[in-house]
């Protein structure tokens, strides 16, 4: 068993309160969640307004396989737009 993590530093300059923060976060949540089923959460910086950590893990039965869902979870959060990731950390474990 493999087990992957994503940790994504987002920087989002159109969010002018953390009202409008957490609507752009809730959406790419909601969309990554459904889309590619994995746990993800807001893991930072919940207090400021333009930038958030988010946690994205995925577990499967090659690295490879981990890899390639983080990857494209990766790719499909800076191909919304709403958001730039300025630092993307990948880890994986076997168990």
């Amino acid at each position: 068993m493999f087990i992957g993590t994503l940790r994504l530093e987002l920087y989002m300059p159109q969010c002018g309160s953390l009202k409008e923060k957490r609507q752009v976060i809730k959406s790419i949540i909601d969309r990554t969640h459904s889309r590619f089923n994995v746990a993800i959460a807001e893991v930072g910086k919940n207090d400021l307004w333009q930038v958030s950590s988010l946690g994205v893990a995925c577990v499967g039965n090659s690295e490879l396989s981990v890899r390639r869902t983080l990857g494209q979870v990766n790719r499909s959060i800076m191909a919304t737009g709403k958001a730039e990731i300025l630092e993307s950390p990948l880890d994986i474990q076997t168990s």
